[in-house]
């Protein structure tokens, strides 16, 4: 009764101190560690009020997300606080066990319970922080995903407004009159003393502006042709590194004109006399000047003036065409986009918008018709061949000739939705459209440097373009290109980032969460861990195994089984490494054993076979061996699945493991490479046997890959039907040489028996005909006929007889 009255005295102390913590907890854990509480609650209550909002910015909600997402990064972070210690505070508690319920069993000793209690206190204490991540963690993340949605919601809505249609007439004049009265305000008069005070700076920045503009105008006239001297000079040099270098200065291209632009934008926004409209359009003549010019070096690349150096299967003809329609929408582009910013700059209406831009709209919508069409009879040429090589269309022909039909989709598509008042949709498929053929073009550029530059570095040249490290590289090119398409296709720079923050979050398998850090430092230790192996395999090999007296089989399996080992505690180290907990995927690893046992057993027997032959080296690489079937051989190589077999004719038999261990095998070099050559041979009835067999053993001793011991036999077998038959029997020292052996000996005992006199027989048959009469013609009578019976003897060679 005492006893039961003080544990539960114990128990009673015990669970008030843990409440106590918790309280402690709970009250400390809103401060974590690197996080400002009262300014995430503040702006949580902020965000919360505007989200409900309906009349809150674009810009708002974009930079309250901002904020946001930024402390949900450190809510994240803060998940893992005390991770280690955490972990650890639980193993004891899994170590000391489930607490047993009261009144059942034999009650816990005092010390255990106390220990339990004080462990429970001490994991509360350091998971109040971790809870209060975690909830503060969801808050940020609902706030965020309530945050994309209003965006998102709204920016469909905006692309499926409805305007004002450009085909109505009336609209025309007004729209027209609103455009003259946006370009007029461009060049407003300032008032005298303003006017006065310019004039004074003009005076004073005048050699600035003179210097400015005469040097832009150079440079935009006569850059470009400096530029395409230097690479044609370049071009007589020649050499691996004509390419990479042809590319280089072809950027020139861009880079002095694009010079010349800011210089002239620097020279009239010095001036002073633009006005503030008039100094914003300045500023956007470098980004449109570079717009162009880039556009331009594009199309130079993919539809360039030289066959050899043309991106694209097209004719000369359909190149020109497309470098000019190119041009073409660039130019068209920039003065759509200027008008447009000038309307924008006096507050113009989407009526005003839409009817100035629709022009432009059809002249760019005929412009990338036209290249789609040229997009579509690329290759085509090389797909009317008859040679089945070239007349298979390649990846990249495909993908071109898909792109010319959207083309030619989206040009048909933008100017109707536009007519039809859909002008965001309009300008949504269209300008995209024409990103996303500049931007694939600058893929196929760059991919072509990047095989250029490889080329150049390992000497293959222009050689290196068909390699498979350029296709790598440009796999990687793709992979850097798609962020940038998504924005040209209107996602938000905010939608990139939350995919690249869920992807360093990793994803769960679970209890556990595998994220790209934990990826890449199992990939490392992994990598470390394999080439240390490898390291350790050769060093093996080479240096240390050739300085023993083990076999060439033994090394082999002594080097394979060392890759088994450290591949496999490769892979544990990194996975312990990475911190994956595995206890987790038991019961998957369990189901997929299970998949495994019936659908891999081939697989799995084959490759526990593979480890039983290299361990008991049944045989080893270099025997001769003849497996079930007949197929005999050299064996080349013992991998984890078969094993090779090299035949006499130089073909290779590919061998399950598993046959090997569980087939006859007969391995005729095992430890040792002696073995025996027997020969049969038979001489005629008369001769002197004796005499036959010394013979022989002359013969047969003159060998010189006979051994003396054990000797050379000859045996007078037996009384043949034809012939008595003997056997010569040799042990050779490399019973590779058997064939050899047996040729040569048979040469000499047909040279001996020669010279001695000593036949060797053939089979004899006696054909008896019964009446020989009727295998000749009738005769006349008088004329002597044979015998009923006659006797003919025949003498018939068999060729099937062993000599």
């Amino acid at each position: 009764m005492i006893s039961t009255l003080k544990g539960g005295l114990m128990r009673f102390v015990a669970l008030m101190g843990l409440l106590l913590l918790l309280c402690a907890g709970a009250a400390h854990a809103q401060h974590l560690p690197g996080v400002n509480m009262s300014e995430w609650l503040d702006l949580a209550e902020r965000a919360e009020t505007l989200v409900d909002q309906a009349d809150t910015s674009d810009e708002s909600l974009e930079s309250l997300r901002s904020d946001i997402a930024d402390y949900r990064e450190q809510f994240n972070e803060a998940r893992n606080v005390n991770a280690v210690r955490i972990t650890s505070l639980r193993d004891q508690l899994a170590l000391l066990g489930a607490e047993p319920p009261e009144g059942e069993g034999v009650p816990e000793a005092a010390e255990v319970v106390s220990k339990r209690k004080e462990l429970e206190g001490q994991l509360a204490e350091l998971m109040a922080p971790v809870q209060v991540a975690d909830s503060a963690y969801a808050r940020a993340d609902g706030l965020v995903g309530e945050i994309d949605t209003i965006l998102r919601n709204r920016q469909t809505e905006a692309l499926l407004e409805v305007v004002e249609s450009p085909l109505v007439p009336t609209h025309w004049p007004v729209a027209l009159a609103t455009l003259n009265a946006a370009v007029s305000k461009l060049w407003s008069q300032p008032e005298e003393d303003a006017l006065s005070a310019r004039r004074t700076e003009l005076i004073r920045n005048l050699p600035v502006i003179l210097f400015s503009t005469v040097a832009g105008l150079i440079l935009i006239f006569r850059g470009r042709r400096w530029s395409t001297k230097i690479v044609t000079r370049f071009s007589r040099v020649g050499g691996r590194s004509l390419s990479v270098w042809r590319f280089v200065f072809s950027l020139l291209r861009i880079v002095f004109p694009l010079i010349g632009l800011s210089l002239l934008a620097f020279a009239a926004l010095t001036t002073g006399y633009l006005g503030e409209r008039g100094d914003q359009l300045v500023l956007l003549i470098p980004f449109l000047g570079g717009l162009m010019l880039g556009f331009r070096w594009v199309a130079e690349q993919i539809f360039s003036r030289e066959d050899d150096e043309a991106l694209l299967e097209l004719s000369q003809k359909d190149r020109s065409e497309a470098r000019f329609l190119v041009s073409g929408i660039t130019l068209l582009i920039i003065i759509n986009m200027l008008l447009l910013r000038i309307i924008a700059l006096d507050d113009g209406d989407s009526m005003t918008k839409t009817v100035v831009s629709f022009p432009f709209t059809v002249m760019i919508s005929y412009a990338i018709y036209r290249i789609g069409r040229l997009l579509r009879h690329s290759g085509a040429e090389v797909v009317e061949q008859e040679d089945d090589e070239l007349s298979r269309a390649s990846t990249l022909g495909r993908i071109v000739r898909s792109l010319g039909t959207a083309s030619i989709c989206v040009a048909i598509a933008a100017p109707l939705l536009q007519a039809a008042g859909y002008y965001n949709a309009s300008a949504f498929v269209l300008h995209p459209t024409v990103l996303t053929l500049v931007i694939l073009g600058l893929v196929l550029a760059l991919q072509r440097f990047s095989a250029d530059v490889y080329g150049m570095i390992t000497g293959q040249g222009v050689q290196a373009r068909d390699a498979l490290m350029p296709i790598f590289f440009g796999l990687v090119l793709q992979l850097m290109a798609l962020p940038v398409l998504a924005l040209a296709w209107g996602a938000r720079v905010s939608d990139l980032t939350e995919i690249w923050a869920a992807f360093r979050r990793g994803f769960s398998i679970g209890e556990s969460r595998i994220s790209p850090t934990d990826f890449l430092t199992f990939a490392l230790i992994f990598t470390v861990g394999y080439l240390l192996t490898r390291l350790a395999q050769g060093a093996l090999k080479t240096n240390v195994l050739p300085k023993t007296r083990i076999d060439k089989g033994g090394q082999n399996a002594i080097v394979s089984g060392l890759g088994y080992v450290g591949i496999f505690l490769a892979a544990l180290a990194a996975i312990t490494g990475a911190g994956i907990d595995l206890s987790s995927l038991a019961i998957v690893a369990g189901a997929l054993s299970v998949g495994i046992g019936f659908g891999l057993q081939n697989i799995v027997s084959n490759f526990v076979s593979g480890i039983i032959l290299l361990i008991e080296r049944p045989i080893s690489e270099g025997d001769w061996i003849e497996v079930t079937g007949g197929e005999m051989g050299f064996v080349r190589d013992i991998s984890v699945r078969s094993t090779r077999i090299e035949t006499f004719d130089k073909t290779d038999v590919i061998v399950p493991n598993a046959d090997l261990v569980s087939g006859t095998v007969i391995n005729y070099t095992r430890g040792n490479t002696l073995g025996r050559v027997i020969i049969p041979i038979g001489v005629a009835y008369g001769t002197d046997t004796k005499k036959v067999e010394e013979i022989l053993l002359e013969i047969a001793n003159a060998q010189p890959m006979a051994l003396s011991n054990p000797a050379v036999q000859v045996l007078f077998l037996n009384f043949g039907a034809s012939s008595m038959d003997f056997e010569i029997r040799i042990f050779l020292r490399d019973v590779t040489w058997l064939n050899v052996v047996k040729n040569d000996v048979n040469h000499e005992i047909a040279r001996r028996f020669a010279e001695e006199g000593i036949e060797i027989p053939f089979p004899q048959q006696d054909i008896w005909l019964r009446n020989p009469e009727t295998l000749r013609p009738a005769k006349s009578e008088g004329e002597n006929t044979l015998p009923p019976k006659a006797t003919i003897g025949v003498k018939a060679e068999d060729k099937d007889a062993d000599q």
